[in-house]
């Protein structure tokens, strides 16, 4: 196993890669390479950000990598709502999916400052 299959968050941002892939695959077919593909990606790229710092030797490489994380949940939950303004998911499925990313988001932050005090701590020390 490893190390990044050990982190909750992760584990978290794979599940919501799923529940991504079963909303979106219920989009209009014309939106397949647009806003289905992007969508796609952004979680993807959460969860594989995740997995990439935690295979990085620094804590600042490390938080780099888990901001980058944040960065792309930021953009899948943007892109979700816009979904839901075009009408291609209801507001529950919109608040199903924020019930996802919200603490994903809480867990990132968390990650991301712990990583950032260790950092400081190595530093100094």
């Amino acid at each position: 196993m490893f190390s990044f299959q050990k982190l909750e968050v992760w584990q978290m941002a794979k599940k919501m890669v799923v529940e991504v892939y079963e909303m979106t695959g219920k989009f209009p077919s014309e939106e397949r390479f647009g806003l289905t593909s992007q969508i796609n990606r952004a979680a993807v790229s959460v969860a594989s950000n995740i997995a990439e710092g935690s295979g990085r030797t620094s804590y600042k490489d490390q938080a780099h990598f888990t901001q980058m994380a944040y960065g792309s949940l930021m953009e899948m939950a943007c892109e979700i709502e816009i979904t839901k303004e075009l009408g291609f998911i209801s507001s529950e499925q919109l608040e199903k999916m924020f019930t996802s990313v919200v603490p994903i988001a809480d867990k990132l932050s968390a990650l991301r400052k712990s990583q950032l005090r260790r950092c400081t701590k190595t530093v100094e020390g």
